[in-house]
């Protein structure tokens, strides 16, 4: 038997949601609940948190009623066949806990399943080995979604509730990085670009082959570009080489003072500033330098019809004229390419924007 949950709030205000959220943690605090030798917690009516040892024994989930399973691990657990299985929902999220692991791209799929759950009237377990760590992360995740909470408030709000949640720091940066981009993982923004080459480069050279993902389409092969987009091209010989939509803005910073390999703060992914003071557009791989990246840390960037300089690439990082240190460093030189408007009509005409040389 199914049984029924209270509702949670789904793109409510914020200022409605926060209150909502008070009233939680004070119920929380007085009624939640958890199974043998506290193994699973209420975090909020119909939604409970726990270790592997939560899932060990199907008793204990059809005593709190949960019929729904999301498990956020290294392996998935096997459940014994018996009553109950078959009408179990699960959902397995392979994870590991630690800093590097990406479970942002994940995030999106996992608040889903918790609220179509909901919708279904179940109960639902978050779990992960401990419950400490990957678990907490993700229902911090679905609160900060359907409550509208930023990052700090849900989980401190968690965390009254189950003081040994804990997660680690890149999950919890992660978290701040879905907080920017209003609680939807929008692969095509800049901030999930430069977390995706973020995380590119802590694996890097050791990887045999880069994501194809991590390349922005050629503008060569797109016969009509987007309304309002700008095409860069080659001064020398005219060949397109990207669009504004591939641009990474940063902020203006003061070197590399807090740099660190195979770590990029946060400052630099939340913020963006003006690009006045610098000389260098930073952009995305394209995939026409592809042959040239695998395999190498750093070396030019060449056009590929003209072979002119454009400029440089580095794993590693490169500064930027205004200062900030940027990693990785895909760097073209402003005095290379000419901005061309895309005529949204006439497809693939364009009209040159005057700019200066610097």
């Amino acid at each position: 038997m199914v049984r029924p949950t209270a509702a949670w709030p789904l793109g409510a205000a914020m200022l409605e949601a926060q209150d909502r959220s008070h009233g939680w943690e004070r119920e929380s605090q007085s009624a939640s609940r958890a199974s043998s030798s506290r193994q699973m917690l209420e975090v909020r009516p119909g939604l409970y948190l726990g270790g592997a040892a939560a899932v060990a024994e199907l008793d204990q989930l059809r005593e709190a009623g949960i019929t729904a399973v999301l498990t956020v691990d290294s392996e998935e657990p096997s459940f014994k066949s018996g009553a109950g299985v078959e009408v179990l929902r699960r959902l397995f999220v392979p994870a590991l806990d630690k800093p590097e692991t990406d479970l942002l791209s994940h995030l999106d799929r996992c608040v889903a399943f918790i609220a179509q759950a909901h919708v279904e009237g179940r109960a639902v377990l978050v779990h992960c080995h401990s419950g400490v760590s990957r678990s907490v992360a993700v229902v911090t995740a679905f609160m900060m979604k359907t409550e509208q909470l930023t990052f700090e408030t849900a989980y401190e709000n968690l965390r009254t509730v189950n003081p040994e949640a804990k997660m680690n720091e890149g999950f919890e940066w992660q978290l701040k990085l879905y907080q920017v981009m209003e609680y939807e993982v929008d692969t095509s923004s800049a901030i999930y670009k430069q977390y995706r080459l973020q995380k590119v480069t802590e694996k890097y050279p050791e990887l045999q082959n880069l994501p194809q993902e991590l390349f922005a389409v050629d503008p060569t092969s797109i016969s009509q570009g987007l309304k309002d987009e700008v095409l860069y091209k080659c001064r020398k010989c005219r060949r397109s080489l990207f669009r504004s939509s591939s641009i990474l803005d940063h902020n203006e910073g003061s070197g590399p003072i807090a740099f660190a390999h195979k770590r990029m703060t946060p400052s630099f992914i939340l913020t963006k500033g003006s690009q006045a003071q610098c000389t260098s557009y930073f952009i995305e791989p394209v995939q026409w330098m592809e042959s040239i990246l695998l395999g190498v840390m750093d070396g030019q960037l060449l056009c590929p019809k003209c072979s002119a300089k454009l400029g440089s690439f580095n794993w590693y990082g490169e500064q930027c004229s205004c200062g900030r240190w940027i990693t990785p460093a895909f760097q073209i030189h402003k005095n290379r390419v000419d901005e061309m408007k895309i005529l949204p009509v006439l497809g693939s005409q364009t009209t040159k924007i005057q700019t200066c040389d610097i």
